[in-house]
């Protein structure tokens, strides 16, 4: 079993239907501020999509990490970050797909603004753990600015479990996936 493409396709979809959400407000309510930790949608999805290029970057060994974090240009619209969300997400899966047993102990090295040769490094695993947790918080949080708009918040939670397939169907139906991950 790869924990990490199960928790990939989970990401996938979890983005997949809050954005399909957010895709339905304005674009006014989109940027409108809210309480939180970014204090719009708009900032906080951008974030979660900036963060998500820098370390796939990182994971995938390209050493442009550092210029590719600081010449991100937001989206504008709710649809443009999820097309662009969708193919990050589609990035993250390819590159669990490829990992063997062992890889998530190899090394990855990251440039924080000194160069990469003075970046921490970390192995994979933490690296996708971290990713994961980073993808969760965040949509946790435009989950709950989603509350305060006339959009229902959409259930995030029932992708991993087996049992819960009933609740994913539509979900793996629109990617053409089939269970099991």
């Amino acid at each position: 079993m790869n924990i990490y493409l199960i928790q990939a396709r989970a990401n996938r979809l979890a983005n997949r239907r809050l954005l399909a959400a957010v895709a339905t407000l304005s674009d006014a309510d989109f940027h409108a501020p809210r309480t939180s930790f970014f204090p719009s949608l708009a900032l906080t999805l951008n974030h979660v999509l900036n963060v998500d290029h820098y370390y796939l970057a990182a994971l995938e060994g390209d050493v442009a990490m550092r210029s590719i974090w600081a010449s991100y240009a937001p989206a504008q619209t709710a649809t443009e970050l999820a097309a662009r969300q969708d193919v990050s997400d589609e990035r993250l899966i390819a590159f669990c797909t490829g990992l063997k047993p062992g890889d998530d102990e190899g090394i990855v090295a990251f440039d924080r603004g000194a160069g990469i040769e003075a970046g921490p490094r970390e192995p994979v695993g933490r690296v996708l753990a971290h990713l994961f947790m980073h993808q969760t918080h965040h949509r946790g949080q435009a989950h709950a600015m989603l509350a305060s708009t006339s959009v229902k918040p959409p259930q995030l939670d029932d992708f991993i479990l087996l049992g819960d397939d009933k609740h994913r169907v539509a979900d793996m139906a629109g990617l053409g996936w089939a269970e099991p991950v």
